[in-house]
């Protein structure tokens, strides 16, 4: 039973017209894509435009030139360690691959700077620059650095060369992740797109109270009412 009819409608219409806008988010009228599709590609591409961090951790790697090391590595499968092998090698190192492992001696700073060089690449949507160099594909090139990595940082901290593994653990995580997570994304600065981002926000906000009030108000037409 319905004891107050005008609370009820207005209730009932806010949350009629709630669904309505829902609706139109998620279909493709953004440019062809859907609200929840667009508002993400936008947020990546600004987040992008800021997490460029590979010029600092080129000269962060410039220190370690001349710094040999000698690492063991455990890949996934045979395959991957093959295709490792000539990531190390494009820098310089020497590399002995037995099925799944590596066994890599060679100057950390040329090591770091090649990965750089690719996540760079990588990161200017260059893919090609990458594919070519290794004879298969970029992302599967810069998952193998990714990979290789965790194993180069292990082996340093074995070494105690604890200074060595945490440049390593910085580079994956600012070079490599972001490179490879960030490929194909047109980087922009969020002042060009300030309008935008700020009606999203507060568009999510109103949204939000938006269905609240329609539940609170059927609710209340329902004479259902909160007391302390």
């Amino acid at each position: 039973m319905i004891a107050r009819k005008k609370e009820f409608t207005l209730g009932l219409g806010l949350l009629i017209a709630f669904f309505a806008v829902l609706a139109v988010f998620f279909s493709p009228v953004f440019n062809g894509h859907n609200g929840l599709d667009y508002l993400d590609s936008l947020y990546n591409s600004i987040s992008k435009g800021s997490a460029y961090y590979i010029p600092k951790l080129k000269d962060e790697a410039k220190t370690f030139n001349g710094n040999n090391v000698e690492l063991s590595l455990a890949m996934a499968n045979p395959a991957q360690a093959q295709q490792t092998s000539q990531l190390f090698m494009k820098a310089g190192a020497m590399v002995n691959v037995t099925d799944a492992k590596l066994k890599v001696t060679g100057d950390l700073g040329k090591i770091l700077d090649n990965c750089l060089v690719d996540a760079d690449a990588m990161y200017k949507n260059d893919g090609n620059a990458v594919a070519g160099k290794y004879g298969y594909g970029e992302r599967q090139a810069l998952y193998n650095w990714w990979q290789s990595f965790k194993g180069v940082e292990k082996s340093l901290n074995e070494q105690k060369k604890f200074k060595e593994a945490k440049a390593v653990a910085n580079i994956s995580k600012k070079g490599i992740e972001a490179s490879y997570n960030f490929y194909k994304i047109e980087p922009q600065s969020i002042m060009d797109r300030l309008g935008v981002v700020i009606f999203s926000l507060v568009f999510y906000v109103i949204y939000t109270l938006w269905y609240g009030f329609a539940i609170m108000f059927m609710f209340e037409g329902w004479g259902m009412q909160l007391e302390h």
